[in-house]
C-alpha cells in the first residue's frame, strides 16, 4: 500500500465563505477522497494542516508517508524551517512529492528546484486547456486530449524553474498564454511532479480528470519497494538509505 499524505494549508476554506462552499471539508479532503476513490486497493491516505502540532507533519507521521501532497498559497512563510528541511532530506531519500498549484512558491518546492519559481498570472476566470505532450508517461495513463477546466486561475510563462525531467503537460488560456503545467523531476531517489491546475476560487479539484491526474502522480511518485526503508541522517548517498 502507497501510504499518502495530503497537505493543505486549510486557510482559506475557513475564512472565505465562497471557497468554503466549494469544499466545506477543506481541499485537502476533497483531494485526499480523490485519491481513495482512484486508488482504493493501492493507497492508504491520512490529512494534515497547516493549524495542527508540527503542521500535522511530525517525524512519525512522516516516517508513514510515501508520498506527500502539497497545497499552498496564502501562507507559505507560515511553514516552519526546520519542518522543510526534514521534508528535504526524505525526499532525497525517496519521499515522493506532489505539489499543487501554487505549492509552487512553497519553501519545499522553491528549495528543491533551487529557483524563485516565479510566473505570470492574472485570475479572470477563463478556461484552461490542458494538453498532454507525452502520452505514453503513466501520469497521462486514461487522461482526455485535453482536459478542459472552463474556469480556473491564470499561469503563464515564463515559468523560473529548471528544465524539468520530464514534461507531461501545457496548458494553453483564453487570452493566449501557455504554461508548463505538468512537470516532472527528480531530486536524491525522489520524484516530484508539479501540476498547476487548482486555485480555490474554481471547483478544480471536483474535475473528473484533475482528479485522476493527482491519483496517476502518486503512483509515479511512490518511491520503488527497496526505496522505501529511508534514513534521514544522509539519504542521498548509498550509506543514508537501505533495501
Amino acid at each position: 500500500m502507497i501510504r499518502v499524505t495530503v497537505w493543505g494549508e486549510n486557510v482559506h476554506e475557513r475564512s472565505e465563505a465562497p471557497v468554503r462552499a466549494i469544499y466545506p471539508d477543506g481541499m485537502h479532503h476533497t483531494i485526499a477522497a480523490a485519491i481513495s476513490a482512484l486508488l482504493s486497493d493501492k493507497v492508504t491516505v491520512r490529512t494534515a494542516t497547516l493549524d495542527q502540532p508540527d503542521h500535522g507533519l511530525g517525524d512519525t507521521a512522516l516516517d508513514d508517508t510515501d508520498v506527500l501532497v502539497w497545497w499552498g498559497h496564502i501562507a507559505h512563510e507560515a511553514v516552519d524551517d526546520a519542518l522543510v528541511h526534514r521534508i528535504h532530506q526524505r525526499i532525497l531519500g525517496g519521499l515522493g512529492l506532489v505539489a499543487l498549484h501554487s505549492a509552487h512558491y512553497s519553501k519545499i518546492f522553491r528549495r528543491l528546484m533551487g529557483t524563485s519559481c516565479s510566473l505570470r498570472w492574472r485570475n479572470d476566470g477563463e478556461r484552461e486547456t490542458v494538453w498532454t505532450v507525452d502520452p505514453a508517461h503513466p501520469i497521462a495513463a486514461g487522461i482526455p486530449q485535453p482536459i478542459v477546466i472552463d474556469a480556473q486561475e491564470m499561469y503563464g510563462e515564463h515559468f523560473d524553474i529548471p528544465a524539468p525531467d520530464e514534461l507531461v503537460f501545457v496548458s494553453s488560456f483564453a487570452g493566449g498564454e501557455v504554461f508548463r503545467s505538468g512537470c516532472c523531476f527528480r531530486r536524491g531517489v525522489g520524484r516530484i511532479f508539479y501540476f498547476s491546475p487548482g486555485d480555490q476560487a474554481f471547483p478544480v479539484y471536483h474535475h473528473p480528470d484533475v482528479r485522476r491526474v493527482v491519483a496517476n502522480a502518486v503512483e509515479w511518485a511512490a518511491p520503488p519497494s527497496h526505496q522505501l526503508g529511508y534514513r534521514t541522517d544522509n539519504p542521498y548517498t548509498p550509506a543514508g538509505w537501505y533495501e
